[in-house]
């Protein structure tokens, strides 16, 4: 996870983990990097993660289990931004090759 400046550090830890979730690259029950852990790996505070990862647990997309830390909820949850996001896209002509090209090239550079 690379942090920029476009966004607060808060909304770019959910927005990673959200889209990460969503498309199944983080699977159900799979163990969450400690808050610490974290915070450590991208060089913030360790209450700006733990915020992130409350506000992640509100919406359901991952669980916290008391002493052994936070998890990708058991239920793949679907986010219903990306559903809205993508019928926009349609509406204005993006064909779903264009989606899935751009998608691509996202996901190689966020593994990078």
């Amino acid at each position: 996870m690379q942090i920029s400046g476009k966004e607060s550090v808060y909304e770019q830890i959910i927005n990673h983990y959200r889209k990460y979730i969503s498309l199944g690259i983080l699977k159900p029950l799979e163990k969450m990097p400690s808050v610490r852990e974290l915070a450590i790996e991208i060089g913030v505070n360790h209450k700006t993660v733990e915020r992130a990862y409350q506000e992640l647990v509100k919406e359901g997309l991952i669980e916290s289990i008391p002493k052994k830390g936070y998890f990708v909820s058991g239920e793949k949850k679907k986010n219903p931004m990306i559903k809205d996001v993508l019928k926009n896209l349609f509406d204005q002509g993006v064909t779903k090759e264009e989606i899935l090209e751009e998608l691509d090239a996202i996901l190689r550079e966020d593994l990078k």
